[in-house]
């Protein structure tokens, strides 16, 4: 008999805790700031040089290169470390999963990394944090080294598509799992809020972790109002005990 696959939806909730802000919730920067919000809008960033000068200085100041897991993600790393089948599939360009111990192929990044860099004329990739010394050395708006092209963080932008190939592996995922465990994530913005009702239609136990009620409350076999530093553990321990 097939061990049952257990997938973790998550968003920006995980990460907090770890000290990285949610930009889109009630008190989030794109909500304070609307002109924020065009340092992330393609449009905007491939057509004002401007914008990019201010990007990469928002980039400077960005704490996400520097936050650590934080519980969720050590108690997401070692269920999978005890064998039970996990993948996971996160809205948030953090890369804290993967610092965490999930290997990198078990992890479906939804939006990109801000970990990366690439190039929107040749698709070279390279490092954040080298960019980075090349802007703090003066580069305002750093060219890619190997055609010139305008390089951006290797996130999806707002106006930009999700890549078809990681939302269609995600959405395999949605269909396969027994257990769809969706944490931090507000379950509004689609498509990944939908892969929520595909797991359910496909069988799947769904449990929802969130501070705030989602369309999907529902439909969920369990609904978790608690700090997700210490519910998403406590949840991932018992389906680990269930396995032993």
């Amino acid at each position: 008999m097939n061990r049952p696959l257990v997938a973790i939806l998550s968003g920006a909730g995980v990460s907090t805790d770890s000290g990285i802000p949610d930009y889109r919730g009630p008190n989030g920067l794109w909500r304070k700031d609307p002109e924020a919000e065009k340092l992330v809008t393609y449009d905007y960033y491939m057509s004002d040089p401007e914008i990019r000068r201010r990007s990469w200085r928002m980039r400077r100041g960005n704490r996400t290169l520097r936050a650590e897991p934080n519980a969720a993600h050590l108690a997401v790393a070692e269920l999978e470390k005890s064998g039970v089948p996990v993948r996971v599939i996160t809205q948030n360009v953090d890369g804290l999963h993967q610092l965490a111990g999930m290997p990198a192929r078990k992890v479906l990044e939804l939006h990109g990394t801000a970990r990366s860099v690439v190039c929107t004329k040749c698709h070279a990739r390279g490092s954040m944090e080298d960019a980075l010394t090349r802007v703090e050395a003066g580069e305002e708006d750093p060219p890619c080294l190997e055609c010139g092209g305008i390089l951006k963080s290797a996130t999806v932008m707002f106006g930009q598509q999700l890549d078809p190939v990681v939302l269609g592996e995600a959405l395999g995922i949605a269909k396969a799992c027994t257990v769809f465990i969706a944490v931090g994530t507000s379950l509004q913005v689609q498509p990944a809020a939908g892969l929520a009702g595909v797991a359910a239609d496909n069988g799947a136990r769904l449990v929802i972790v969130n501070a705030e009620p989602t369309p999907y409350d529902e439909r969920a076999d369990e609904v978790v109002r608690e700090p997700i530093g210490t519910a998403l553990p406590r949840i991932l321990t018992g389906l680990s005990d269930q396995e032993s």
